[in-house]
Formats: C-alpha cells, structure tokens, sequence
C-alpha cells in the first residue's frame, strides 16, 4: 500500500472506532468518583446518578442542553454480571430508558412509547451471558459489555422537580447476585475504588481527539474484545486487518510507516467529522436539518461517527426527532439584531404523541442567558393561541411586550440557532409528510 492509501484507510478506521473509543472515554470520565456525585454529574461503574435540575445559561459542560427533561445517567460494565433496572410508577408522566451499546445504537428502549405507565423490573445482560431469565424479570439483551442508559422524565418546571427527582431515586441497578425481588435489599457500594490517572476535567471528546493513532488503534483494539463488532463489519474488519485493527491485536508489529499512517488518520478525523456534520447541516430544507436514521445505524459509519460527535446518545426516529435551525425562511443566519415568527397553523403543531419544545441555542451551542430564565417554549409553557386557533412564537432578543411574552423565545445578542424537539413523534413527522414552518423574519 501507499503512504496515501495506508493514510486514507487510518481515516476510515478512526470514523469506524470512533463510538467505541469515546464510550470507553467517556465511561471513564463519568465513572471516577468513590460514589454517586449528582453535582459533578459522576457516578461509579453500574450506579446511575441523578441530574437533579435542568441546566441554565451556567451550565457549559455538553453542548445543546435540554430544558424539557431531567436524567438519569449510568455506565454499565456487564462482563462480571447482568444487572437489574427496577423503575417505578411514573403515572401520566412521559418518560423513556434507552440503553446505548458501546457502538452507540439503541440495543434497547423502555418508556411511556411502548409500555405505557410502568415497567420492568428488567434483567439486562451482556454477550458472554447465557444464564436462564430469573422468574419476574423481564430480559434486555446488549451486543456489548459496557453500556450507557440515559433515562429521561418530561419536567414542567423547577416547580415539578421535586416529583420527578422522587422517581429519580426509584430508578435503580442492581447486580443480579445482590437481587431479592426488593430493589430497597440493596444500597450500592459508596467506596469504590477510582482508577489512577483519570481525567475528570477535560471533556471526553478534547480527551479522544488528543489520542495519538497508536493509543486511539490500541484502545479500539482492547474494547473489541468485550465489545465485539457486529458481524456485518466482517467487509470494514477485513480491510483494517492490514494495519493491524482487529479485536485484542497488537500494534507491535507494525512498520514505522504503518504507525505514521495511524497517526495521520488520527489527525485527520476530527476535522473530518467537522466537514462531514456540516455538509449534513447544509443540506437542509426550508432551513431546517432533519437528522433520521439515529440509534440504528447498520453499517453507515460515517453517520454514526458524525451523530457520537455532535448528538452522542441520540435516540430512535420513533422517540425523538431533533429539527436543526441556523437559518430563517430566505435562508439568512439567525441573528438576535432581528426578529422572527414561528408561525403554526391551527392543527399544524408538531405532531408528537409526547410533547415538542422549541429550544435556543447561542453561537457556543449553550443557553442564553435571559431576563425570563426561558430557554426553551413548548406545548407545556400555557402559549397562547390566535383566535383562529394559530400559533405564533415570537423569537427576538428584545421583550415582545407583555401581549406576547408568553409565547416568547428569548435570543441573545448575537449568532443563534434553535432545535424543535419532538419526543414520541406520529406518523406524518416520522415520514415527513409533516415538516416545520420556516421561521420568518419579520425586522
């Protein structure tokens, strides 16, 4: 092979290890404490912790928060044992558990979607699992032995959260030798020992794109053994045999000019992944990017590279749908020196069988600070309609007056963008038979 050939196969390698590296990353991170830490957002390996707020314009540690719900975070390494997830009642509430496999696809959903007001307890199990199902539990089967659940419960406000945080606590994992039926038997461990030279600081995707090709190929390597590929890789893993990226290898061996060309596919990915999400971006329709396909994504690798850089932990099409707006109706970047209208036809609202919001983002992907504290406006947030039953959400920077401030998105100064989410959505929005109005720029 060719420099440049060796160099463009590192290239793919990187997109297609991608996921795999930044779960081990990112486990890492989020898993360094001796016990549950809420406020730093860290829990050990199989515990969850509990974001026990929504964000404000404080809050900088991910790009594009939410407002609409709270979390429950856990990083499960099921190679010892399975766990069980125990979850409580959640009433009308809407609510979804969906478990990442270490590739990043949704290997398993509960949630209000498809089981109603409760569920579980369930039993979730790894590849190298083969026991019998334990009476009263029901089975959740992952590809991979680490794992990350991200449950969510739909929240009205700072008023609702101390419901909510009630059925936070009820949300629990518990090793299945430790299971008794009751999941109050059982109180995770609250020493845990911290593994040494863990960066709990760096975000975890500053920690991968720093990664020499020798370190990001032999990482990949290590976490295939427990966390195997999926057998339609067989063509992709039959190519990056050639320079030595294959589950337990060793990098030894390899020439100097092999380890030059990992090095080189490792320099190249990040800025591939930039040009890749914006090419995605651009190709929008009446300025709005809808990304489709997310938490199932064959053997599309470039897209799953692309959504674990930019939306890591994205759901199914059939939970959530997250439109993408950066421009108004004429295609003009959005800007907070103007005004807009989001305009909705009466019975054109987004059509969800949970609920939507409209959710605003600063040219730093984070919350804007506001006179309201209001970041996001939705179907919950008591908007008021037209009287010919139309819709109308006012997105500027300056007060509407106090005739529109309820249907008031606020926007800073300067460069924003904003996300319509759609959790739980219907038919027409799932085949795009419904789309969102462009927003119109109206000073």
């Amino acid at each position: 092979m060719t420099d440049e050939s060796m160099e463009k196969l590192a290239t793919e390698a990187w997109l297609y290890g991608y996921p795999l590296v930044t779960a081990a990353v990112t486990k890492r991170s989020m898993t360094a404490v001796p016990a549950r830490d809420d406020g730093r957002r860290k829990a050990p390996v199989n515990q969850f912790c509990y974001m026990r707020s929504t964000p404000d314009a404080s809050f900088t540690e991910v790009v594009s928060p939410n407002a609409d719900t709270l979390y429950s975070s856990a990083w499960l390494d099921l190679s010892a044992q399975p766990l069980v997830l125990a979850l409580p009642e959640f009433g009308d509430r809407f609510w979804m558990v969906p478990v990442l496999d270490a590739w990043s696809d949704v290997c398993a959903v509960v949630g209000r979607r498809k089981n109603g007001p409760s569920a579980g307890p369930f039993l979730i199990v790894g590849p190298s699992w083969s026991g019998a199902t334990p009476p009263g539990l029901t089975l959740l089967k992952s590809p991979t032995a680490v794992n990350w659940i991200i449950a969510r419960y739909a929240t009205s406000g700072p008023s609702d959260f101390p419901a909510v945080n009630r059925l936070q606590d009820a949300t629990r994992l518990i090793p299945l030798s430790e299971w008794t039926g009751d999941p109050d038997d059982y109180s995770p461990p609250s020493d845990v020992p911290v593994p040494a030279g863990a960066d709990t600081t760096t975000p975890p995707v500053d920690q991968v794109h720093a990664l020499s090709g020798r370190d990001y190929f032999t990482l990949l390597n290590q976490m295939m053994v427990d966390n195997p590929p999926d057998p339609a890789d067989a063509p992709i893993l039959g190519r990056l045999a050639k320079l030595g990226i294959a589950p337990g290898a060793s990098l030894d061996d390899l020439s100097t000019e092999e380890i030059a060309a990992l090095d080189a596919g490792a320099r190249r990915g990040p800025e591939t992944l930039r040009d890749l999400f914006a090419r995605a971006e651009s190709a929008n329709a009446g300025g709005w990017t809808v990304h489709r396909g997310l938490g199932d994504y064959g053997t599309d690798y470039t897209k799953r590279a692309v959504i674990t850089r930019f939306g890591y932990g994205a759901n199914l099409d059939s939970d959530a749908l997250y439109p993408h707006a950066t421009t108004d109706a004429d295609g003009r970047p959005l800007d907070g020196a103007h005004t807009y209208v989001l305009h909705f036809d009466a019975g054109k609202t987004p059509p969800v069988d949970g609920f939507w919001s409209l959710t605003m983002m600063n040219e730093r992907q984070l919350f804007a600070d506001n006179p309201l504290n209001r970041y996001a406006i939705g179907d919950r947030s008591g908007m008021r309609t037209n009287p010919d039953g139309s819709l109308d959400i006012y997105v500027q920077h300056e007060h509407p007056g106090p005739d529109h401030e309820s249907n008031w998105l606020p926007a800073p100064t300067g460069s924003f963008n904003v996300f319509l989410r759609l959790y739980w959505p219907q038919q027409p929005a799932l085949t795009g038979a419904w789309t969102p109005p462009t927003l119109q720029r109206t000073s």
